[in-house]
């Protein structure tokens, strides 16, 4: 007799998005963080491993703290977030599919291809609604969401840190919810020296590829 087995079916995630980030050279800094300690928000530490080798062009795919196999198509931009001086940078439209993964060691090493990105992450969650702006956001099927995060990115002995928005719901209400949700976090002024540019408003991807990194 043979034993009968159970098969666990899959759950992919399919997640459609608008998302404007900003990547900075350096550690950082204090007030940055205190100026990002302004709305409530919650802690995460983890570890994603990109894959670099070979160029997948408008593909970005990472093993997301060694539970979940990500692959995010970039569909697009609609153009540039501008906030009158306090930040400039490109708004991305993404399609996101994420399925369970348990690899049965350790993958994904610097070297083989992938490159391991440490984020120690703060991150605030918004609801959206015409007339309203609530944090923390509540359940989520319920109105459109964006996610305000500030990361803390160690990289190859080199620290790095991020500001990025990231809004879900339906198509045609992305981007007027991110605009709000960005005119209310950029409401107080950055610390001072601190500026949000286009020159380094990109994905992690385009980070991870682009030229000058010593990996």
């Amino acid at each position: 007799m043979t034993a009968a087995t159970t098969e666990v079916p899959v759950v992919i995630q399919e997640t459609f998005s608008l998302e404007v980030r900003w990547i900075v050279s350096g550690p950082l800094d204090m007030a940055v963080a205190e100026w990002f300690d302004g709305f409530p928000s919650e802690l995460e530490s983890r570890e994603d491993a990109y894959i670099l080798d070979p160029d997948l062009d408008r593909l970005s795919v990472k093993l997301r703290a060694g539970r979940a196999l990500e692959m995010k198509a970039f569909h697009g931009s609609p153009g540039i977030l501008d906030l009158r001086g306090r930040a400039r940078g490109r708004l991305q439209y993404w399609q996101k599919w994420s399925v369970p993964f348990h690899p049965p060691g350790r993958i994904g090493g610097d070297g083989d291809g992938w490159k391991r990105v440490r984020k120690q992450r703060r991150i605030s969650r918004f609801s959206v609604t015409p007339d309203r702006i609530t944090a923390p956001a509540g359940d989520p099927a319920g109105p459109p969401r964006c996610a305000v995060e500030l990361t803390e990115i160690r990289v190859h002995d080199q620290d790095w840190w991020s500001v990025g928005l990231e809004a879900t719901g339906p198509a045609e209400l992305l981007r007027a919810g991110l605009q709000a949700t960005a005119a209310l976090v950029f409401t107080r002024p950055l610390p001072d020296g601190v500026e949000l540019r286009t020159e380094n408003s990109m994905s992690y991807a385009e980070w991870l590829r682009g030229p000058g990194h010593p990996w």
